[in-house]
């Protein structure tokens, strides 16, 4: 069992355990001597972070804690996610460490580790990093004079990762005659984003685009689209397109204010790389949270789907597993291995928006075609501690009563968090009323449990 690290990282309140610069050191050093494995030659490790306060104290304490066990650090200072797992891979780096709390409060922040190859560390690492960490084992480890690392400024990241997501387009691509609205959620997209579809020639009305370290997804971003949505129909855009803190992932708005969630975003692609031969094996990756809807118009169109536990760690290990190259989860995740090794939100957006010209055809047309969502209920109740569902009785009686009541027509699925100390209901069926109140049913036993 990993006691640190979560389903995305380490995670937690900024300046309160885990998250205190004391650990971050710690973890620095545990990642210096994990990737630090060749002598005769200088590892480097590469570090983003978002827009959070926070940020600026746990970036100079990892650094210092590789810097301490002989590695070399190259600071990108604020950048998405994908930016981090992409130079890992563009400078030949050791590995990649990316600090932030993706679509948390910024009270809130995390860290997040790469491989030398731009993946997120399989569960074996992150255990391994554990027990340096917590334990003595490397604490007399000290290099002196030469072999104290060294810390650079990368200061063309932004210019790189520009011109590698534009490279993921069809030669000549332009989006010259949209308007779209873009959300950055005050988060690491803040520069890019807007940047790259203007260089694309599409016209750009922006928000969330002025970061002050305390106001990263406070009501933009995408846990708020209610402010793109206003965005794309006071300005008459053509679609909006909202990210969350780190920019891994990425939710539209249509032109007449509609939500396109991650499953219609899959669709939208798994179909039209279908359609060109260009959908490996066939086959789309989701996870057991994506509507029943998506598997259905999957099946219709002759696609395959397989479906992984909630994260997209576990989207992208099937995916390497099996070769598949597109997979992605329904709060827009989306993971296109021919192009990224992780979610990547501007990517996602620029290919979502490529399909668009192609088509000729609206978002709302594409994404009301290409899928129909069954009602699904989700709500998340705040628990002091993540008992066992199983030894909970009256929990699992509730559970099982709404299975028995829906039957074949629906499906309940009841988890904790991976890195927040929540419990997520989702129940899914035909009539909305029905799958609310069964929701409902198992939240409320949930709560008179462990709520807190």
């Amino acid at each position: 069992m990993r006691t640190l690290f979560g389903t995305d990282g380490i995670r937690g309140v900024a300046n309160t355990y885990p998250m205190t610069p004391e650990l971050a050191l710690r973890v620095g050093r545990a990642v210096g001597y994990l990737f630090h494995r060749e002598e005769g030659r200088r590892h480097k490790i590469i570090i983003g972070k978002d827009t959070r306060i926070s940020g600026y104290v746990l970036e100079n304490a990892l650094t210092a804690g590789l810097c301490s066990m002989g590695v070399d650090v190259f600071l990108v200072a604020v950048s998405p996610t994908p930016t981090v797992a992409h130079l890992v891979r563009s400078f030949n780096a050791d590995a990649g460490i990316m600090i932030s709390a993706s679509h948390n409060p910024f009270t809130d922040n995390g860290i997040k580790l790469f491989s030398r190859q731009g993946y997120k560390l399989p569960d074996e690492m992150e255990k391994r990093i554990e027990e340096l960490v917590l334990g003595d084992e490397i604490d007399n480890i000290r290099p002196t004079g030469k072999d104290v690392g060294k810390a650079f400024r990368i200061r063309d990241a932004v210019g790189r990762y520009i011109e590698f997501v534009k490279a993921t387009l069809d030669p000549g691509t332009s989006f010259e005659g949209l308007k779209i609205a873009v959300d950055c959620a005050n988060g690491a997209a803040y520069k890019i984003s807007p940047m790259v579809l203007e260089e694309l020639d599409a016209q750009v009305v922006v928000i969330g685009n002025k970061p002050n370290g305390l106001n990263i997804n406070d009501q933009v971003g995408s846990t708020h689209l209610e402010a793109v949505r206003q965005v794309v129909l006071d300005h008459g855009c053509d679609l909006g397109i909202a990210h969350d803190g780190d920019a891994d992932r990425t939710l539209f708005i249509d032109s007449d204010g509609n939500e396109v969630d991650g499953d219609q975003i899959m669709a939208i692609c798994a179909l039209h790389l279908a359609e060109r031969g260009q959908l490996a094996k066939n086959t789309l990756v989701t996870t057991v949270m994506s509507n029943l809807g998506l598997r259905l118009a999957m099946e219709d169109a002759g696609i395959h789907t397989v479906q992984t536990q909630v994260g997209d760690r576990y989207v992208l290990e099937t995916m390497r597993q099996h070769g598949y190259n597109l997979g992605g989860e329904q709060s827009g995740h989306v993971i296109f291995l021919d192009h990224n090794t992780t979610g990547d939100g501007i990517l996602t957006a620029l290919q979502v928006i490529q399909i668009v010209q192609h088509r000729g055809m609206p978002l709302k047309d594409l994404a009301s075609r290409c899928m129909t969502r069954f009602p699904q209920i989700l709500l998340n109740t705040q628990v002091k501690e993540k008992t066992p569902l199983e030894k909970m009785p009256a929990v699992m009686q509730a559970i099982h009563t709404a299975e028995h009541q829906l039957g074949k027509r629906g499906r309940v699925l009841v988890r904790y968090s991976g890195t927040e100390n929540k419990a997520r209901v989702m129940v899914e069926g035909e009539n909305e009323t029905e799958i609310r109140q069964l929701a409902e049913s198992i939240r409320n036993e949930i709560k008179a449990e462990i709520g807190s």
